[in-house]
């Protein structure tokens, strides 16, 4: 029998996961919607030597977090791609082991096969020797060894990283000019931000109301330089998952969020991306508070921090479609426009009222957000979000907080409970 018979067994896939630890249900491949644009992502991929099986082709199919398991009845054909894994992103959680698989689940002589897989985990958002578009900290997954639980680490990037990053945006600037950016992001701008962070999380996690823990990271560990700068924080690992919500309750929960930090809290995200939200079983939580700032901070008291907030709100990713959708007429409310080039709460509902219209455009969400463009419900939020954006009176918008917006969710999702209980 060849190889690619082999992996086709029904038997197989069964022995290998009694014989394993998974996190969800085994999907073989290839996984639902993978040829298609923008496919899902999924948690557990089995992936046989017929299949493209190779750690660069497979790394964008699988959450951050996920597994691969790579089976095979060559047993040096799964150690060799077991060392390109563990070079590749990906951590192996189970070493190359050996299964017989036979007829109805017996071991059989001379009708059983000896069947070698080894399990994979992604735990690098891009693969090593790759550029993000992104200029970001160093983040990834590590197995706390006291607990064997994963953790999330993120670390000021290296000068090497740095230089590397800043050459392949601007591939014209002078090598000493990209050396000297490089040390001014190593040295002062990242270990500022990522100490911000860290003191902001514990804020965060002291104040939250306790129907609201969880649902935002927690400071395990940190390593501070010599300054007393953070180069190095673990953080407990919000993993996708859990029970699909509508789009309403997906919209509900991140306005109730928001609302609860910036007005129990007292701290302004400034990074709202879908990117920087996901859906846990405990329900939407919101991650990387690198650029929070406190509701009532002054940040011209401290001029390093002063200036790099205001190249930030000039810069981000937010606020230059800020200030596209502004000029464009696409947002025309003064309580919104405010936020433009400010460190401002609108800055967060601004955002917020953008993303619960199009939930799906972050690829990790798909399969946890029920979401169909043409459903009344999808309309709902898409006028809401009109409403929010672009008021009848923009001098007097009727959507100045995300309070306000929770309660125009809520009155949405309120009808639709009606109309069922008439039904």
């Amino acid at each position: 029998m060849s190889d690619s018979s082999a992996m086709r067994d029904p038997l197989l896939w069964p022995a290998i996961k009694r014989a394993t630890t998974l996190d969800g249900d085994l999907q073989q491949y290839p996984p639902v919607g993978w040829s298609q644009a923008g496919a899902n992502l999924v948690n557990s991929l089995a992936v046989s030597p017929g299949d493209v099986h190779s750690p660069d082709e497979v790394f964008d199919r699988v959450r951050w977090g996920g597994q691969v398991i790579f089976a095979t009845a060559d047993g040096n054909q799964a150690r060799r791609l077991s060392q390109q894994y563990a070079n590749a992103g990906f951590d192996i959680t189970q070493d190359v082991t050996k299964v017989v698989v036979g007829p109805l689940g017996l071991t059989i002589p001379f009708f059983s096969r000896s069947i070698y897989f080894f399990v994979a985990r992604k735990v690098h958002l891009i693969q090593p020797g790759q550029v993000t578009d992104r200029f970001t900290y160093h983040v990834y997954l590590q197995k706390e060894p006291a607990h064997g639980q994963y953790v999330v680490v993120k670390e000021v990037p290296s000068l090497e990283q740095l230089a590397t990053r800043l050459r392949s945006k601007w591939p014209d600037l002078p090598v000493n000019l990209i050396e000297k950016r490089a040390r001014k992001f190593a040295d002062k701008i990242f270990p500022t931000f990522l100490t911000r962070e860290a003191a902001i999380l514990k804020i965060v996690n002291r104040d939250l109301p306790e129907e609201y823990r969880g649902r935002v990271p927690s400071v395990l560990s940190m390593e501070q330089d010599e300054r007393g700068y953070v180069r190095k924080l673990s953080m407990n690992w919000l993993r996708i998952g859990g029970e699909p919500l509508t789009q309403v309750e997906f919209a509900r929960q991140s306005a109730d969020l928001l609302r609860v930090l910036h007005d129990d809290v007292g701290v302004m995200h400034l990074d709202l991306r879908l990117d920087n939200i996901v859906i846990t079983p405990r329900g939407v939580c919101f991650v990387d508070f690198g650029s929070a700032v406190r509701v009532d901070e002054n940040l011209r008291e401290n001029p390093l921090l002063s200036n790099l907030f205001e190249e930030l709100m000039r810069t981000s990713e937010i606020q230059r479609m800020l200030f596209s959708m502004t000029r464009t007429g696409q947002v025309t409310s003064e309580a919104i426009s405010r936020g433009l080039h400010k460190v401002d709460k609108a800055v967060d509902y601004f955002y917020l009222a953008v993303q619960i219209a199009a939930p799906h455009t972050n690829p990790e969400l798909r399969e946890l957000i029920l979401y169909d463009k043409k459903s009344r419900a999808a309309q709902q939020l898409q006028t809401l979000t009109d409403q929010i954006l672009r008021p009848k009176d923009p001098a007097r918008p009727v959507f100045c907080s995300a309070a306000d917006i929770l309660h125009g969710i809520e009155e949405i999702q309120n009808g639709a409970a009606s109309k069922r209980a008439t039904a």
